[in-house]
């Protein structure tokens, strides 16, 4: 863990490179101690049905949803997820600058005991990694 789920309006494809933004999540969270580099996964939803403030169809948004295993202080939790929205505001500032974005972020944590893993990843990371 983490899992990092991004939904985004449709009306943003045309203008924020989503797999840009994935990575730039990716490479974020691999720099935050507290995320094992095998655990973290990063996807984007778009959103094509959606309803903003006025509804005028000018309106998007982007809202990240973090869900970690259980176990992390507090302390540890707002840091990483400061740091991630930080990386996230500043990736889309350009796109923000002449849109109109609602940007979000959430993290909770996942109850160990109902969440079964199993993967490979780990066995086929580099060293480098």
């Amino acid at each position: 863990m983490p899992h990092f789920h991004i939904e985004y309006s449709a009306n943003l494809e045309d203008v924020v490179d989503m797999g840009a933004l994935c990575e730039a999540v990716r490479a974020t969270a691999a720099g935050i101690d507290t995320f094992p580099l095998a655990g973290i996964r990063v996807r984007a939803i778009r959103v094509d049905h959606f309803a903003i403030a006025d509804g005028d169809a000018k309106h998007g948004f982007v809202d990240l949803s973090v869900r970690l295993r259980e176990g992390r202080t507090l302390d540890v939790k707002q840091d990483a997820i400061a740091r991630i929205f930080e990386a996230m505001k500043d990736f889309l500032a350009p796109a923000m600058a002449t849109r109109s974005i609602a940007l979000s972020a959430e993290m909770r944590d996942i109850d160990a005991a109902l969440s079964p893993k199993c993967g490979t990843i780990r066995d086929h990371l580099t060293a480098a990694d």
